[in-house]
């Protein structure tokens, strides 16, 4: 099992960044995926989650952290086993290191009902 992220750096306050979480070693298409960051001497902390689209028409459920609503989005693309974050407005609080996790059933916050986490990318927002 494989989880990688890319697309951190460091921006400016209010700048975009877009993290990718590629995915391999199982069933991703059946996976609810998220993303967790961790600041400087923080715990892990839910940011944002996507289930698995199943046959829903309407397409897969999210859910947000509320500090991220209306900023962050995240969506993923089953044909290429990647899920992503595009985060907008970015704002120096944002800044920590971004890990994207997965686990088969449906979405939950806590960290500790995950099966299979990514090695986590920096985010760093200056003021």
């Amino acid at each position: 099992v494989q989880l990688v992220e890319s697309g951190g750096g460091l921006v400016q306050a209010g700048g975009s960044l877009r993290l990718s979480c590629a995915a391999s070693g199982f069933s991703f298409g059946s996976s609810a995926m998220s993303w967790f960051r961790q600041g400087p001497g923080k715990g892990r902390d839910f940011v944002a989650a996507i289930s698995w689209s199943g046959s829903n028409w309407s397409g897969s459920n999210t859910d947000y952290k509320d500090s991220v609503k209306g900023r962050f989005t995240i969506s993923r693309e089953n044909a290429k086993n990647t899920v992503y974050l595009q985060m907008n407005s970015l704002k120096p609080e944002d800044t920590a290191v971004y890990y994207c996790a997965a686990r088969y059933g449906r979405i939950v916050q806590a960290p500790r009902n995950y099966d299979y986490w990514g090695q986590g990318t920096q985010v760093t927002v200056s003021s």
